[in-house]
């Protein structure tokens, strides 16, 4: 398994859960020199990142991208994939193709949170499915021949109403037909929503392809009560070799919050590796 961090550039909302709010420069080079073996991009739009100069800086500091996640779509432009308004979805298929585009140039994922959208009050949830799947469906055609992976997460009922638990993530996924959208679990998630961490893995092992990780506070890993060992002693049991990023907020400062999760985390895969062996 290799760890990842957030990050995201420096006019990114304050919600936003990364760790570095910076320079994207600065910020991977920080990652790099803790260890991380690559970044996750919280991104709004294709157009903030340099391509050539961003391959450059990959090559220095020996890091890669792993993934470009698209909440700010979202939380800043407010578009969707489940939104009443054809216009609305149509500018966020074309924003999130933007963002397969540019993931295509780094070999990345494609992360698909909350700019799925939500259930419309007067709406049915078969409603807010259906368009959701027509637009991944949209994205799904630009994604498979460039060999970008769309991943679908999903979020707990205090943020969303739509695609809470990793069940229902992994029925949307197969419901979809496509081969390159995958399931996408974050710890702090399924923390509050699924029953089971153990059962959770097991049940999506063949279609989850990225995980994000948080204790259950949001705070770095080690620093709340999730049960590590038994996450993973699964994630072992189930072959799972993907990234495992951190996703937390910046407490007590951005720097100690990275620090602490590169190291739990490396930790926790040595003893992993150890007990297999």
């Amino acid at each position: 398994m290799k760890l990842g961090l957030a990050v995201a550039p420096r006019d990114a909302p304050p919600d936003a859960f990364v760790v570095f709010r910076d320079d994207l420069e600065r910020s991977i080079e920080r990652a790099a020199s803790l260890g991380y073996d690559g970044v996750e991009l919280a991104l709004r739009e294709a157009a903030q990142v340099n391509v050539g100069a961003l391959k450059r800086l990959l090559t220095r500091v020996g890091v890669e991208i792993a993934c470009i996640s698209s909440g700010q779509v979202f939380a800043v432009d407010r578009l969707y994939f489940t939104h009443p308004e054809e216009a609305v979805r149509r500018a966020a298929i074309e924003r999130i193709c933007g963002l397969i585009g540019l993931a295509a140039e780094f070999g990345a994922k494609v992360n698909l949170g909350r700019a799925r959208g939500f259930i419309h009050d007067g709406e049915t949830a078969e409603t807010a499915k259906a368009r959701f799947l027509a637009c991944l469906d949209r994205c799904a055609q630009v994604a498979d021949p460039l060999g970008v992976e769309l991943i679908v997460e999903p979020v707990n009922r205090y943020e969303t109403n739509f695609i809470n638990n990793c069940q229902e993530g992994l029925e949307i996924v197969k419901e979809s037909g496509h081969a390159c959208v995958k399931l996408m679990t974050d710890l702090f998630h399924m923390n509050i929503e699924d029953a089971s961490f153990g059962e959770a893995f097991k049940a999506g092992k063949d279609y989850i392809s990225y995980i994000h990780v948080a204790d259950s506070n949001r705070l770095a890993p080690g620093w709340g009560h999730l049960p590590f060992d038994e996450v993973f002693q699964v994630l072992a049991e189930i072959g799972y070799q993907g990234y495992l990023t951190a996703e937390i907020l910046p407490k007590p400062d951005p720097y100690a919050a990275a620090a602490q999760a590169v190291r739990y985390l490396s930790a926790r895969l040595k003893r992993s590796a150890h007990t297999r062996c």
